[in-house]
C-alpha cells in the first residue's frame, strides 16, 4: 500500500460485504439483478403516475417523489459496488468518497422524510377525509417536498463539511461496501467528538422526529378507523395506508436491525451485508408493494403499456 500523508489522502479502499474471491461472480450478478429491478421499478411507478390523470393526486406526488428518491438512492451506492467487483480493485478517490457519502446522507434522508409527509397525508385522508383537497392542496403538497429537500441537502453538506477537516493516517481500509459516515469517521488520526456529537444529534433529530411523526399519525389513523362502525369502511380506510405502512416498517425496521445487529456482533462486515436491506432491497421492494396492492397503480400501468403499443 502506498505511505499516506497524514492530512492529504487520495485514496479508500473499499472492502465490500465480502473478500472471498469466489463470491464475486454470485455478488456481482446479484446487485446487478437488483439494481436493475430497483431502477425499472420505480422508474415504472414514476412513469405512470406522470401519465395517469387519475394518479395526480397527493398520495400519488409523494409516491413518485419517493420513487425517484430510491433510484438515486440505490445509484448513490451499488453502480461503484459493481464496477468495484468487476475490475477487481477496491479503491474509490478521497473525492469521490466525499461525494458518495454526501449523496448517501441526503437521499436516505429524504426517504426517511417523506415517509414522514406521506403518514400526513395519510392522517389528513382518512381523519379528515371531507376536507382533504382543501388541505392538501397542490401548494401545501409542493412546499412539503421542497421542505424535504431543503432539510436533506443541510443535513448532508453539514455532515460532509465536517468530515473534510479531518485529517487520515495510514489504516484506509473502508469494512463497507459504501462509504459510510461513521466508518470513514472513525479512521481519522484526530479527536472526531464533535463529529460523533453531531451525527448522533442528527439520528435522534432527523430520525426520531420523524418516526415520532409517523407513529402518531398512525395512531390518530387507528382510532379514527375503530370509529367506523361497518367492517367494509374499516378495511376500505385500512387498505388506503397499508402500502405506506408496509414501506416504513420495512425501512425502519432494516435502519435499525442493521445498527442494533452491528453492535451487538461488532462485526463490521456483517453491518455491511445487514445494511443492503436498507440501501438495496426496500428501495427494490417499494415498486412491488404498491403496485401489487394498489389497483389504480395496476391499472395506470395497464393503460401505460397499452398506450405505448
Amino acid at each position: 500500500m502506498k505511505s499516506w500523508n497524514n492530512t492529504i489522502i487520495l485514496e479508500f479502499l473499499l472492502l465490500g460485504i465480502s473478500e472471498e474471491p469466489e463470491l464475486q461472480p454470485f455478488l456481482f450478478g446479484l446487485f446487478l439483478s437488483m439494481y436493475l429491478v430497483t431502477v425499472f421499478g420505480n422508474l415504472l411507478i414514476i412513469l405512470a403516475t406522470i401519465s395517469d390523470s387519475h394518479l395526480h393526486t397527493p398520495m400519488y406526488f409523494f409516491l413518485s417523489n419517493l420513487s425517484f428518491v430510491d433510484i438515486c438512492f440505490a445509484s448513490t451506492t451499488v453502480p461503484k459496488m459493481l464496477v468495484n467487483i468487476q475490475t477487481h480493485n477496491k479503491v474509490i478517490t478521497y473525492a469521490g468518497c466525499i461525494t458518495q457519502m454526501c449523496f448517501f446522507l441526503l437521499f436516505v434522508g429524504l426517504d426517511n422524510f417523506l415517509l414522514t409527509v406521506m403518514a400526513y397525508d395519510r392522517f389528513v385522508a382518512i381523519c379528515h377525509p371531507l376536507h382533504y383537497m382543501v388541505i392538501m392542496n397542490p401548494h401545501l403538497c409542493g412546499l412539503l417536498v421542497l421542505a424535504s429537500w431543503i432539510m436533506g441537502v443541510l443535513n448532508s453538506v453539514l455532515q460532509s463539511l465536517m468530515v473534510l477537516p479531518l485529517p487520515f493516517c495510514t489504516h484506509m481500509e473502508i469494512p463497507h461496501f459504501f462509504c459510510e459516515i461513521n466508518q470513514v469517521v472513525h479512521l481519522a488520526c484526530s479527536d472526531t467528538f464533535l463529529n460523533d456529537i453531531v451525527m448522533y444529534f442528527a439520528v435522534a433529530l432527523l430520525g426520531g422526529g420523524p418516526l415520532t411523526g409517523i407513529l402518531y399519525s398512525y395512531s390518530k389513523i387507528v382510532s379514527s378507523i375503530r370509529a367506523i362502525s361497518s367492517a367494509q369502511g374499516k378495511y376500505k380506510a385500512f387498505s388506503t395506508c397499508a402500502s405506506h405502512l408496509s414501506i416504513v416498517s420495512l425501512f425502519y425496521g432494516t435502519c435499525l436491525g442493521v445498527y442494533l445487529s452491528s453492535a451487538a456482533t461488532h462485526n463490521s462486515h456483517t453491518g455491511a451485508a445487514a445494511s443492503v436491506m436498507y440501501t438495496v432491497v426496500t428501495p427494490m421492494l417499494n415498486p412491488f408493494i404498491y403496485s401489487l396492492r394498489n389497483k389504480h397503480i395496476k391499472g395506470a400501468m395497464k393503460r401505460f403499456f397499452r398506450g405505448k403499443q
